[in-house]
């Protein structure tokens, strides 16, 4: 990869007969100063500044094409930290970097030298480099800029700091379609493209569209994106076709999924340095519960900052990746429930993988072949420049998300705009795949049904779940265990209930106070069917044991 040098300031080296530029040093301090000036100038091509280290961006050989979808799919392009190995190959590579030497007869004469490793070190080792354009990102699939307008030609872009690798099988799209080429565009995706996938309801076909734009329209939107789960009742039913086309239009790495919170949060790091557009956790198991609180506060923050592995140095990452999982009959859990979208598959078959009659066959196959991606990118971009010609209007009708909702106000906005319904509208029934607040709720509503609002403490609810030989368990099944399946200590128990105080679950709340008397905490089950979202007064403290007559 080669670019022109347009730095009008930068000074004019020499050149020699092959056509690189003649750097001439002196002593150590003097080639130090000369180099640093050589570099910051963009003496070697390809380079800019990420995070105040200088860095060049240079073909990947080897990559290879994927050959599945749940293949990694690298950049065609990598940026590398000049570090002095590599600016000592560059240097020899694009220069002649020269020495005044006086020859055994005592004549001057030039000799080409490679500088010593303590002087490239000093050059590289200061982190102001204003001559350098700042790379924010390579991207292999055009993008809308902050503005509005579309980022499709190759190369560098000063008004973002990206740096687009050309698709040879994608023309430029006009930033005004025809109507005609909106129809095809929208024929093609939903009548062809995604026809024949088993969507269980159309709000799954519109949360798949939703993700498979949102890193394309993210730098216009500057919008968190939920994580999104691709699920499915049955293997064979095209789960990884779907992941796979995001991760093949911007580029994709497949991580294993882990319960370890300490292997994710690693996972999550290494990750990050890459410059893909989408990780996928791919084929969890069966059932699996998603339940992370690393993911989860992943997820709602623009900015990753951890400790690089095998060092005590932070580094802060632009969280701007579409995070994705796919597996059978999945669930989520804890905090998850309220930053995933949903996209289910349902065959209603007994082996999916045996359809056939599809619109496209062997789509799996199909998508690989770089010509058939640029079809699909292509008209996907028309439908978004159509989108943004009319003004990119906002969707007021999708549901509040927290930190999602400008992110839904577009992606809805967007689906509206061409008439695909359903954008969400699974989000109730999703509900219902969140295993932490099923089994919170069933525990409360047993609860309640077993002791009304008498105030327990832990140890007393503790003692009411005890076994007793030969009757049934009173609590059927409900009541926490730990992991291996017995009953929670009081304290263990006291915890649990404490991380729970006030939050609702369907129509069941858990309250607590201290008892004045014996200065414990006091729990209770209320069940309010028409119960205000938001309370708008206190509930009153029944008495505790002590204090009835």
């Amino acid at each position: 990869m080669t670019e022109a040098h347009s730095n009008t300031a930068r000074p004019l080296w020499p050149v020699g007969a092959d056509g690189r530029p003649k750097v001439r040093v002196g002593t150590n301090p003097d080639a130090i100063r000369v180099l640093t000036h050589a570099v910051g100038n963009r003496l070697l091509p390809d380079t800019y500044v990420q995070d105040g280290l200088p860095v060049v961006v240079e073909a990947v050989s080897g990559a290879g094409d994927p050959t599945a979808g749940d293949d990694d799919v690298a950049l065609p392009l990598s940026a590398s930290a000049l570090r002095p190995p590599l600016l000592a190959s560059l240097l020899a590579e694009h220069a002649h970097v020269v020495q005044n030497k006086t020859d055994q007869e005592g004549n001057p004469t030039e000799v080409e030298v490679s500088p010593q490793g303590s002087v490239l070190g000093a050059v590289l080792s200061r982190r102001s480099w204003p001559e350098l354009p700042v790379l924010r990102r390579i991207i292999s699939t055009p993008v809308l800029r902050p503005d509005g307008t579309l980022l499709q030609q190759p190369g560098y872009d000063p008004a973002t700091g990206f740096l687009l690798a050309g698709r040879a099988h994608l023309d430029p799209v006009p930033e005004r379609p025809t109507a005609a080429q909106v129809e095809q565009a929208r024929e093609f995706l939903l009548e062809r493209f995604l026809r024949d996938f088993p969507w269980r309801t159309p709000a799954d076909q519109a949360n798949y569209l939703g993700l498979l734009i949102t890193p394309i329209i993210r730098p216009f939107t500057r919008a968190l994106s939920p994580f999104g789960v691709i699920d499915a009742t049955m293997p064979g039913s095209g789960k990884t076709i779907l992941s796979g086309c995001v991760g093949l239009l911007v580029g994709q790495r497949v991580l294993t999924w882990t319960d370890s919170e300490e292997e994710l949060r690693k996972s999550i790091t290494t990750v990050l340095a890459d410059q893909v557009g989408v990780i996928v956790f791919d084929n969890l198991e069966e059932g699996a519960v998603i339940n992370s609180a690393v993911l989860a506060r992943l997820v709602t923050e623009r900015t990753w900052t951890d400790r690089k592995l095998g060092s005590n140095t932070a580094s802060t990452f632009p969280n701007d990746r579409l995070w994705l999982a796919t597996g059978n009959n999945l669930r989520v859990g804890g905090d998850m429930a309220s930053r995933t979208v949903w996209v289910r598959l349902d065959p209603d078959c007994p082996r999916p993988e045996a359809r056939s009659g599809f619109t496209i066959p062997n789509l799996d196959s199909w998508i690989l072949d770089p010509a058939n991606q640029a079809t699909v990118l292509r008209h996907v971009l028309t439908l978004i420049l159509d989108w943004t010609a009319a003004g990119a209007p906002i969707s007021t009708r999708v549901p509040q998300m927290r930190q999602f909702t400008r992110w839904a106000q577009h992606i809805g906005g967007f689906l509206e705009h061409h008439g695909i319904p359903g954008f969400l509208s699974n989000a109730e029934e999703s509900r219902e795949l969140d295993d932490d607040a099923t089994e919170w709720q069933a525990f409360l509503l047993r609860w309640h049904a077993l002791h009304g609002t008498k105030p327990m403490t832990a140890n007393e609810l503790r003692a009411s779940a005890e076994p007793e030989y030969g009757t049934p368990d009173p609590w059927v099944g409900s009541f926490p265990t730990t992991a291996n399946g017995k009953l929670l200590s009081p304290k263990s128990l006291g915890h649990r209930l404490t991380g729970q105080i006030g939050r609702y679950r369907g129509d069941v709340v858990l309250r607590s106070v201290k008892d004045k008397h014996t200065k414990l905490h006091v729990y209770w089950v209320e069940q309010k069917p028409d119960a205000p979202t938001l309370p708008t007064t206190t509930p009153q403290t029944p008495q505790t044991p002590q204090d009835q007559p």
